[in-house]
């Protein structure tokens, strides 16, 4: 017996990989009466990628473990030997699924086509060996740099199926042995409502056409607020191009109204999501073999409203097969006209996108990882943050004074000092980056006369 599970939403917490550190070595041959300086440059820690994989269909694998890390890279040695970089991590995920900040519920991400990877933790920087140190006033550099920590990320992953129709419609109207029918998905169908827990998808043919369809489970009235399945599946509604809303023409056992059905269903998939308003419908009317006079009352009815609002109706019954050919031609050759729609404004989105990045992006992020800010925490304490001045620190082995005093050339090259002043900090006050403490002094150490190429560098 096959037990299948579907999953499609976790939570899961990586880390990148830390970076080498950067090797303090000397040049120390015999023939080499000077050596200079030739520690090698850490190498690089690993990222953390998530990678869609259209050979999943759940994010089962990821239901007990939760935490995740790349390889850290290795520490740079002498004659100038790098490290190796730290090999990147890449966790597969299916197509479909979005990628939130767990915190701040930002989409950093939506991983929609097969291969499609996305960066979610960049790994750390390596160390700069001691050669990287050298300038006109410091031939010997007694100092290199520490590998930069790697990042962490929580991050919540929420799977949406990606199907061209969804079936939709109140518990027991026949979702199920549609797609049965029409497909070869064999979903779990009995005479009882809720039957579906999982949605299913199914390939249908159609002539030369075909197209994916999902099963998903029966809604009922307040779904959208989470009653019944309710938010666990209306989101697999929410990238179909087109939606079959199924309604019972026999009425069920309880002879039930399918007009108002229809309604109850409509109301929800508004409330859950605004663009699914204008989102196309189909209206197939199933069971239609139920010899009553009630079936044909009904699905007059049903035509009458459809007609009304100017949406394709169909009779159809999955016990038999009545109305499927049509059916299905019609909902092939729709589903690709507006998969091609979509695909145009796509590739629109994606030049714009791409010129864009192109333009501005990395230069906005270059001028962003230079900025900082100083916050006066009032008795004499002032806090420094700044994406690279953080580095900086962290980066700096601190018990090594000569890198101590780098450091402080670094800050004061980059505007830290003249910020601190013009923010009220007086000698002997202190100075925060991170979990390090400074006392402010003002005034360039004896250090600062570096050639202008070597300050660039350092930003």
């Amino acid at each position: 017996m096959e037990c299948r599970v579907f999953l499609d939403r976790v939570t899961i917490y990586l880390k990148s990989g830390d970076g080498g550190a950067g090797c303090m070595s000397f040049r120390r041959e015999s023939h080499v009466p000077k050596g200079g300086p030739d520690g090698g440059d850490g190498g690089d820690g690993g990222d953390v990628l998530l990678v869609a994989d259209a050979g999943l269909s759940s994010l089962v694998d990821y239901q007990f473990k939760h935490h995740f890390s790349a390889e850290r890279g290795v520490h740079g040695k002498g004659s100038k030997m790098d490290g190796a970089h730290g090999a990147d991590l890449r966790l597969p995920v299916p197509v479909g699924t979005v990628v939130h900040e767990l915190e701040s519920g930002e989409v950093l991400g939506d991983l929609t086509a097969d291969g499609q990877e996305l960066l979610v933790v960049e790994g750390g920087r390596g160390g700069r060996g001691n050669p990287h140190f050298t300038t006109s006033v410091r031939r010997a550099p007694a100092f290199a740099e520490l590998g930069e920590p790697g990042s962490e990320a929580a991050l919540s992953l929420e799977l949406k199926l990606l199907a061209d129709a969804a079936l939709v419609g109140m518990p027991s109207v026949g979702k199920s042995s549609l797609i049965a029918r029409l497909s070869s998905a064999r979903p779990k169908i009995a005479d009882y409502p809720f039957t579906t827990l999982t949605p299913n998808l199914g390939v249908i043919k159609a002539g030369e056409r075909s197209f994916v369809c999902a099963d998903v489970p029966g809604l009922i009235e307040g779904a959208h607020e989470g009653k019944g399945l309710g938010h666990a599946f209306l989101r697999h509604i929410e990238r179909s191009a087109l939606i079959l809303h199924v309604v019972d023409l026999s009425g069920g056992w309880e002879g039930r109204d399918v007009v108002e059905d229809w309604r109850v269903i409509e109301r929800e998939l508004n409330e859950h999501a605004a663009e699914l308003r204008e989102r196309p419908r189909i209206v197939l009317g199933n069971k239609a073999d139920a010899l009553s006079e009630g079936a044909a009352l009904r699905s007059a009815a049903m035509a009458a409203v459809c007609a009304e609002q100017e949406l394709p109706y169909f009779e159809v019954s999955a016990v038999t097969g009545t109305g499927l050919g049509a059916m299905t031609r019609f909902v092939a050759e729709r589903v690709w006209e507006l998969r091609r729609e979509a695909a145009e404004t796509a590739r629109l989105r994606a030049r714009e996108h791409d010129r864009y990045e192109a333009c501005y992006v990395h230069a906005e992020q270059l001028a962003a990882d230079k900025r900082f800010t100083v916050t006066n925490k009032g008795s004499g304490v002032f806090r420094v943050s700044g994406k690279n001045i953080e580095r900086m620190v962290l980066t700096t082995e601190w018990e090594n004074e000569e890198a101590l005093i780098y450091l402080q050339s670094r800050l004061a090259r980059a505007g830290v000092e003249r910020a601190l002043t013009e923010a009220g900090a007086r000698d002997g006050d202190t100075v925060r980056i991170l979990n390090r403490e400074f006392e402010f002094e003002i005034g360039l150490p004896p250090e600062a006369p570096d050639t202008q190429k070597a300050a660039e560098e350092e930003l």
